[in-house]
């Protein structure tokens, strides 16, 4: 069989941690793994991982490239790509391709996809979708160890030259509760949770830098990547989405237990969630509480799950597990990586990232209704009635009870949306300061709460002039 000698990456394109473009013709006697994907993907997210893992284990004998493939038109931008990079601590290089032109070169339709090169520069082939690790490490352990091959001994043929993030206290938060007297920040770049006071004075910390799942005292416990939470009387569930779990903190005593997932990712739509903490979870994003139950939104596998505090029991409440924009019953319904929860009356309230969708769930019935979106490819910026209003990737939504009106982190729009409930209308709010990709929100005491993502601070927004400040969280620990 003819083998296919690798294409070489097309001139023009940007670069990112290396100094220079990478030539794949410079890189014989090395396996070549082309990772193709882009970051609004939770799936493919979730391979950097496992090409850290391989990083690790082969280091100078495979060489890993990232070629950027966006998927919408905030994704396009370069400065994009430099902060997901940074976000999630990519240590290889990458080429952004918003035209696409790797792709079409290499024939990849789907993200994420890897493509493999041998020491000889030839394409073994592709593997496309995610938990594909134990293949890639069969065939590139194979190759890299050949006999007839020609493993190189010295370094790269480049140098890894990263452009990191300015020094600061918090590091691309997440989402936030506030309470009267406090403010609860997902330090998500941190892998913490920090507890500040209204005028931003750090109180508490839960975890530290490193990422890990670690139960115990606050200052000893450790999380990945922490995203939603909600409080439940003296309890902070915490959906820890890189360790696949669901987190409790006693705010009283600082204590941190898991009380579902096992650290491991989880595949299954179906389940046997009699033991939560044998049930293997799949990035939950966000969680919402009602009445004893604590809804999660499993934005890996696109459903939404309760967790019964009372029974301790885990169930899928809604969504078959394909990933799409389907309404109706929830064994029929389907989302596309729900990422946000909120509760508005008898409605669960949930913002699909993939399709720029906000979507209302009965909590008598779990049947799916559509607020705003029309599908994966119905994205845009404009306001107006129902479903013909167009959002960019939203990542958090907010009930406002009082206004009967919904707050929307419109993230690729760089935007603050707010829904009426009752006649479906949507509105830009105009903030007196710029926003980079706004991740969380929360609202309390007429204060709008946002998750300033990608410029590391929060803003606090009063809602009837548009008038945003910075609340200046410093370190300077107190005793609650």
């Amino acid at each position: 069989m003819e083998r296919t000698r690798v294409p070489e990456i097309p001139d023009g394109l940007q670069w990112f941690n290396v100094d220079s473009p990478v030539s794949l013709l410079d890189q014989a006697g090395r396996v070549v793994l082309l990772d193709f994907g882009n970051y609004s993907s939770i799936h493919c997210r979730h391979v950097v991982s496992d090409l850290r893992y391989l990083a690790d284990k082969y280091r100078d004998r495979l060489v890993i490239i990232g070629i950027h493939s966006p998927a919408f038109p905030g994704e396009k931008d370069g400065a994009h790509v430099q902060k997901a990079i940074n976000r999630h601590r990519i240590n290889y290089p990458v080429v952004h391709d918003p035209g696409l032109t790797i792709s079409m070169v290499y024939g990849v339709r789907v993200w994420p996809t890897q493509v493999l090169i041998d020491p000889e520069g030839y394409i073994l082939g592709s593997l496309s979708g995610e938990v594909r690790l134990s293949e890639l490490e069969q065939l590139i352990d194979y190759q890299a160890n050949r006999k007839g091959g020609s493993p190189v001994a010295g370094g790269s043929s480049f140098t890894i030259l990263q452009s990191p993030e300015p020094a600061g206290v918090l590091s691309f938060p997440g989402r936030i509760v506030a309470s009267d007297s406090k403010v609860y920040i997902a330090d998500s770049g941190n892998n913490r949770i920090l507890v500040a006071s209204n005028s931003g004075s750090v109180l508490r910390q839960y975890g530290g830098e490193t990422a890990g799942l670690i139960d115990g005292d606050g200052g000893s416990a450790a999380f990945n990547n922490p995203q939603g939470m909600v409080l439940v009387d003296e309890h902070l569930y915490i959906a820890d989405e890189g360790n696949h779990a669901i987190r409790r903190i006693n705010i009283r005593n600082n204590d941190v237990v898991t009380v579902a997932g096992t650290g491991r990712q989880g595949s299954s739509a179906v389940i046997d969630g009699s033991d939560p903490l044998n049930v293997d979870l799949n990035s939950p994003c966000d969680l919402a509480f009602k009445s004893g139950v604590l809804y999660i939104a499993m934005a890996g596998l696109h459903q939404i799950w309760r967790f019964s505090l009372v029974k301790n029991t885990l169930e899928v409440f809604s969504g078959s597990g394909e990933e799409n924009l389907v309404n109706g019953p929830p064994g029929e319904a389907a989302f596309a990586q729900p990422s946000s929860l909120t509760i508005l009356g008898d409605k669960l309230y949930t913002a699909d990232a993939v399709t720029s969708a906000v979507r209302s769930v009965d909590l008598a019935t779990g049947f799916v209704s559509a607020l705003v979106g029309a599908g994966s490819v119905e994205y845009g910026e404009n306001d107006g009635d129902g479903v013909a209003t167009r959002l960019q990737y939203p990542l958090d939504i907010e009930a406002d009870p009082a206004r009967n009106l919904l707050w929307v982190a419109d993230t690729y729009n760089n935007k603050i949306r707010r829904i009426s409930v009752s006649d479906k209308y949507v509105s830009s709010v105009f903030l007196n300061r710029a926003l980079d990709e706004p991740g969380g929100l929360a609202f309390r005491n007429d204060t709008l709460y946002i998750a300033n993502t990608n410029l590391h601070e929060i803003l606090r927004l009063n809602p009837e002039n548009g008038h945003a400040e910075a609340l200046n969280v410093t370190e300077e620990f107190a005793e609650i």
